[in-house]
């Protein structure tokens, strides 16, 4: 006998159709399963048998082949056991094949024959959807995660006895459903609000630039000046998330494991700060096998914070360079090559020496000329090239610190954001690659950033004087338009191009001693 029903996998964030061909003959027992699997799929053998004996259920003593189709491409997890164990008791007619038409299936099996949930629910469900099929039928831990996909039902079963008796007619089980407005309610009440941060108004004024326009930015200054605490309030003042948004966020976590428990769609921006210990491929993603996101994709419309720059790898740093200006990694295998997205702000932290003193009027600093130099240069040109705003962070004073005056709320500073976010939109709607002011390229730079004569003498003494690069240039005029967006102007004026020269204080070399 033969039997045949449809799994799915991932590659990248989507996923791909899979044929679970089972064929069973009358020989001595044995058990296989072809069609380059991995190795969870090779021991889901054991499982699945187990799984089949404990539900009650009935595997006769003969020889299986089970075929995952198409057989050029490697299966990974360990989704497939509640597939192959369908396919097997079809084959051996405990259920009726009819009832595996146009049904996706998916799940990891217990030895007591209960289910476990599985990787990319949400990735699996949209092609589901795509290619046709009817229903899914998945672990319920998965059901929430599937059910944002509309056009397909979603059968959420518990056991594998609970899934044989559903398509065996025995027990009825609604499609599962979700209220998805109910589910998508970006978060209100953010847990840092940049009220908390005392002093730094400067800094603070940077952040909002930069969260107007989607910019990269670089921090540097002493110890304890509160890098790290306002970087993670960044994402208390960037616009809410967008559905779509939201769900290809929720694709790149669902795919790579790390969807939280009980949160079936991020809604809010993610923030992630990476160990500056961490490698190449968990940054930008890769690994054994078949590639996994790294940190920039699970940043993906969120903030991407390496706090210690200098600390990091250089290895490490320099394969950030393509992703910052393509918003995309494309990472390549002997057989196949995978692009997963990563539209990430990235905010960074760094001292000025490796005492972190230098240019602190309250510490004296002990390093030498070549240690500061050989500090710095740990960094490269290039990199700091790729980065919109440079902002000076000083140690905070007492009067700033012992003060009961509290600054601006997050709430506030993110209304100014999503107004000038809402004037970019209504600016960038007839091209869809670019939604804000740092995604512009060269002719979108031509069209919006015109300056006066004004304007133009002060970037060019600028550019001569500092000795900027072309791409410095860019991104100068980029986040000047941004300043002009904030202050409600359409045509950017000398003071607006003059702060946005002041975010260029790494091109001042301002550590030079």
């Amino acid at each position: 006998m033969i039997s045949q029903l449809r799994s799915a996998g991932t590659l990248g964030i989507n996923a791909f159709l899979i044929d679970v061909e089972t064929h069973v003959d009358k020989q001595l027992f044995a058990f296989n399963i072809v069609g380059l699997p991995d190795n969870a799929v090779k021991e889901s053998r054991e499982r699945i048998m187990a799984a089949i004996k404990n539900s009650g259920l009935d595997m006769p003593g003969r020889k299986y082949t089970v075929n995952l189709a198409p057989a050029d491409v490697r299966k990974e997890g360990s989704a497939f056991d509640l597939p192959i164990a369908l396919g097997i008791l079809s084959a051996t007619e405990q259920i009726p094949a009819s009832a595996l038409e146009k049904t996706l299936v998916l799940g990891e099996l217990a030895l007591d024959g209960s289910l476990r949930p599985a990787r990319g629910a949400l990735p699996i469900a949209i092609e589901g959807k795509r290619s046709g099929m009817r229903q899914i039928i998945l672990p319920l831990p998965n059901a929430e995660e599937a059910a944002l996909v509309a056009g397909i039902d979603v059968i959420a079963v518990q056991s594998l006895a609970q899934a044989v008796s559903y398509l065996a007619g025995k027990e009825k089980i609604p499609p599962y459903s979700v209220d998805r407005e109910e589910l998508f309610k970006p978060d209100e009440s953010p847990s840092f609000d940049l009220s908390d941060v005392k002093g730094q108004e400067n800094v603070k004024r940077a952040f909002e630039v930069a969260a107007a326009g989607g910019h990269n930015l670089i921090m540097v200054g002493p110890p304890g000046a509160g890098k790290t605490m306002i970087a993670k309030r960044l994402p208390s003042i960037l616009p809410p998330m967008t559905f779509d948004e939201a769900l290809e966020t929720t694709k790149i976590h669902s795919v790579a494991g790390v969807l939280p428990e009980n949160t079936p769609l991020i809604t809010s921006r993610q923030f992630r700060s990476p160990h500056h210990t961490i490698s190449d491929a968990a940054l930008v993603g890769g690994g054994m096998g078949v590639a996994r996101p790294g940190e920039i994709s699970l940043a993906h419309h969120g903030v991407l914070f390496l706090d210690e720059l200098p600390e990091f790898a250089r290895n490490v740093l320099e394969v950030l360079r393509q992703p910052l200006e393509d918003n995309r990694i494309t990472i390549s295998r002997t057989k196949l090559s995978l692009t997963f997205p990563c539209n990430f702000m990235l905010v960074a932290s760094m001292n000025p020496c490796p005492c972190g003193n230098f240019g602190n009027p309250n510490a004296q600093c002990n390093c030498s000329p070549v240690q500061i130099q050989r500090y710095m240069s740990k960094v490269s040109g290039p990199l700091l090239d790729r980065i919109d705003i440079h902002i000076e962070v000083g140690a905070v004073k007492y009067q700033e610190l012992s003060s009961e005056r509290k600054g601006e709320a997050s709430t506030v500073v993110r209304e100014r954001v999503v107004g000038a976010r809402g004037v970019q939109e209504e600016r960038f709607k007839r091209n869809p690659e670019v939604f804000k002011n740092a995604d512009m390229g060269s002719k979108d730079i031509r069209t919006f950033c015109k300056l006066d004569s004004a304007g133009q003498d002060l970037l060019k003494m600028a550019m001569s004087r500092l000795g900027l690069s072309a791409r410095a240039y860019d991104k100068i005029l980029k986040v000047s338009r941004t300043i002009a967006d904030l202050a409600g102007v359409e045509t950017i004026q000398p003071e607006h191009l003059s702060e946005a020269i002041q975010y260029r204080s790494l091109d001042r070399q301002f550590w030079s001693v």
